[in-house]
C-alpha cells in the first residue's frame, strides 16, 4: 500500500481551535488529511505539530524540525497573526523565517500549501484607529505569504477576504477561529487546490457541520471564560503600542496624511523581501 504523510505546522488555527470534538480540537487540516485518506491503495500518515499562540519563531526553531524529521510529501505552514498581536513584530524577522521554512520543505520535495489570512482587528470589531494598524501588519504579513509562496512554489490559498470572513455562521463566538463550518470551507478549498494542481486527492471533505452549532448562551459563556482569556494572553505585551498606533492614526487623519501609514507598511515589506532576494545572489551566482 501507498504511504503519504502529511505535516500541518502553525498556530491556534491549524490546531483546530473552533471545531471541538471530544475533549480536543480537530480542525481543517485533520479534515483535509480525512479526505486525502480516502483512496483504494492510500494510507495518509497525519501529524499536527501546530500549537495555540505559536509565531513565525516557533514554527521555524519548533515545528519545522519535528515535521522535517516525518520528512513529509505533504506540508502546510499557515501561521503569522500571533506575530502581528505582538510589541515585537518585526516584518522582516517574519520574512525571513518564513523564507527559510519554505525553503526547508521544497528543497526536500514536498508539496507545501500556504495561506493568507484575514486581519484579527476587523474580526474582532475593533474601533478603526485600533483596527487598522493591525490591518497593516496582516496585510504586511499577507503580502510576504503571496510574494515567498510565488519563490518557493507554494500552493496558496486566498482566505484573508470573500463572503466567508464576513459570514457569522462561518466563525465560532471569539471571532478569531473558524467555528466547523468555517474549518470544513477550509479543507474543502485546501482539497480543491490540491486537486487542481494534480495532487491525486479522494472525496472532498463535507461543507455541512457533524455537530450541532453551540447554543448562543453557550458561545458566550466560551467567550467570557477561556475564549477572553486566549485573547488577552496574546495581545497584553501589544496594548500599549497598539494605543501608540491608534494615536498616531488619529494625528494622520486629522491632517489628511493617512496614505503615508499604508506606503511606510508597502515599502517596509518591499525592503524585507529585497533583503531575502539580496542574501541568495551569491549563491545563485
Amino acid at each position: 500500500m501507498r504511504r503519504r504523510r502529511y505535516v500541518a505546522l502553525g498556530d491556534s488555527l491549524t490546531e483546530g481551535v473552533g471545531d471541538p470534538v471530544g475533549d480536543g480540537w480537530r480542525g481543517w487540516a485533520a479534515l483535509l488529511a480525512t479526505g486525502l485518506a480516502e483512496q483504494p491503495g492510500l494510507s495518509v500518515e497525519f501529524t499536527n505539530v501546530a500549537s495555540s499562540g505559536a509565531q513565525t519563531r516557533d514554527v521555524l526553531e519548533a515545528q519545522l524540525p519535528a515535521a522535517l524529521a516525518l520528512r513529509p510529501d505533504l506540508a502546510s505552514v499557515v501561521v503569522g497573526v500571533n506575530d502581528t498581536l505582538r510589541r515585537t513584530f518585526d516584518i522582516h524577522a517574519v520574512a525571513a523565517r518564513l523564507d527559510q521554512v519554505y525553503g526547508a520543505f521544497r528543497a526536500g520535495g514536498t508539496v507545501l500549501l500556504t495561506a493568507c489570512l484575514p486581519d484579527p482587528g476587523t474580526m474582532l470589531g475593533l474601533p478603526g484607529a485600533l483596527a487598522r494598524p493591525l490591518a497593516r501588519r496582516q496585510q504586511a504579513v499577507n503580502a510576504v505569504v503571496h510574494a515567498l509562496s510565488d519563490r518557493h512554489e507554494a500552493l496558496h490559498l486566498h482566505a484573508s477576504e470573500g463572503g466567508w470572513v464576513t459570514d457569522r455562521a462561518m466563525w465560532s463566538a471569539d471571532r478569531l477561529h473558524p467555528g466547523e463550518r468555517g474549518h470544513r470551507q477550509l479543507a474543502g478549498r485546501f482539497h480543491t487546490l490540491l486537486a487542481e494542481h494534480g495532487v491525486e486527492v479522494g472525496p472532498a471533505p463535507s461543507p455541512e457541520p457533524e455537530f450541532p452549532a453551540p447554543t448562543r448562551s453557550a458561545s458566550l459563556w466560551w467567550l467570557a471564560t477561556a475564549g477572553t482569556g486566549w485573547v488577552a494572553r496574546r495581545c497584553t505585551d501589544l496594548l500599549p503600542q497598539l494605543l501608540k498606533l491608534a494615536a498616531d492614526e488619529l494625528r494622520h487623519r486629522a491632517r489628511g496624511t493617512s496614505t503615508r501609514l499604508d506606503i511606510r507598511t508597502t515599502a517596509a515589506v518591499s525592503a524585507a523581501l529585497a533583503a531575502l532576494a539580496a542574501t541568495e545572489q551569491p549563491d545563485a551566482a
